[in-house]
């Protein structure tokens, strides 16, 4: 019922209640709605509920939900408690699972197998065309990328998996209705329209320090592999890790030179133990059910690419084209078609030869080998 959506969705966001203390009131009250209707002098009677937090309960009405609910909904987007169908039974085992989330998007991309992909907000291009090649390879083998909408490598594996035709799942630290950083509101409309967007916080809440663990340790639960592209020494990437390993997830990591502050992180985790992730199908070895999807025949283009990496390998034939030209007769900007040459090579579709020279791969006689 509405009414008990409402209790619940009040009681779960009363400030100083987390879910152990959520779960002990209920026990202790019958319902959500039997806590917020209980006395003070009641409340204090529950194990490790402090007087501030019997305080903030016993002001809680459930129409304070009902509000949360109805900016949920003012911004297209809805709440999903435990019980429901579409919450992701991925979350329900980790600990300290969510109360609720609120979504925004396609919220059956919550249900299929995902990979998490996680990195430095200050990358290298190295970093980036390898988020963006694991994100592609995750994609066409029908797996959901979850990462965290941050800028940097967050940014660019949402990216990479919408670039691909796949599904995104973008783990927020804020609310809904709140663009952060500014510079992914473009993102966040992309991911919005075509993937989907979760939280813990309520509608309009801002982000603030102890929010992005908390979005870490989800990040992590919705993911079966959380896999690390670059990583500094402090690295917030790092936190994500070890809310996988918490989880008993699966860890991989993508070495980079020694000399890189950026390698420092993901270098140490391969020397712990961490698997190494040497090329983008490596990541498919933990999903039984999953295959890579490339090219077909020799000379066929995957009708799975976007429209505009079809347009590049039209382009593109088995003798090298300069980068300037596939520019000119696709009348795209130079740097994009340089980005997307670069993804395309990533994933075994051309080939670069120097002096920015591009030839197409014959998907039967080309190399197999997808290096970095």
């Amino acid at each position: 019922m509405r009414e008990d959506r409402e209790a619940y969705v009040a009681l779960a966001l009363t400030p100083g209640v987390g879910p152990g203390r959520f779960h002990r009131l209920v026990a202790t009250f019958g319902s959500p709605r039997g806590a917020l209707e209980a006395p003070f002098a009641f409340l204090r009677t529950v194990k490790g509920i402090s007087p501030a937090c019997a305080t903030a309960v016993a002001q809680r009405l459930p129409r304070d939900g009902a509000r949360e609910l109805d900016r949920a909904a003012d911004l297209g987007g809805t709440c999903l408690l435990p019980g429901d169908q579409q919450f992701p039974a991925a979350l329900t085992t980790i600990p300290t699972p969510p109360l609720l989330l609120f979504a925004l998007g396609r919220v059956e991309a919550l249900a299929k197998d995902s990979v998490a992909i996680v990195g430095s907000r200050d990358h290298s291009l190295y970093g980036e065309r390898v988020a963006r090649a694991v994100a592609q390879t995750a994609s066409r083998a029908g797996l959901a990328v979850v990462s965290g909408m941050a800028r940097g490598l967050d940014a660019v594996a949402h990216l990479g998996a919408l670039d691909a035709g796949g599904l995104t799942i973008g783990v927020l630290g804020n609310g809904l209705g709140v663009t952060y950083p500014a510079a992914n509101e473009a993102l966040y409309r992309r991911v919005a329209e075509t993937g989907v967007l979760v939280t813990e916080f309520p509608p309009g809440e801002r982000p603030h320090a102890g929010s992005f663990p908390r979005r870490n340790r989800l990040i992590a639960g919705l993911a079966k592999v959380t896999v690390v592209v670059e990583a500094a020494s402090g690295s917030g990437a790092l936190i994500t890790v070890d809310a996988a390993l918490a989880q008993g997830k699966e860890v991989m990591a993508v070495p980079g030179p020694i000399t890189r502050a950026t390698s420092v992180g993901t270098n140490r985790l391969i020397r712990d133990g961490a698997g190494p992730l040497l090329e983008p199908d490596d990541l498919l070895q933990h999903y039984a059910d999953v295959s890579p999807r490339g090219q077909g025949a020799a000379g066929q283009e995957d009708p799975d690419l976007p429209t505009e990496e079809r347009r590049l390998l039209q382009a593109l034939g088995s003798a090298p084209v300069h980068l300037d030209v596939v520019a000119e007769v696709t009348a795209q900007p130079v740097g994009e078609v340089l980005d997307r040459l670069c993804a395309l090579e990533l994933s075994g579709w051309v080939e670069q030869l120097p002096g920015r020279l591009f030839v197409k791969r014959n998907a039967g006689g080309g190399r197999e080998a997808r290096g970095w």
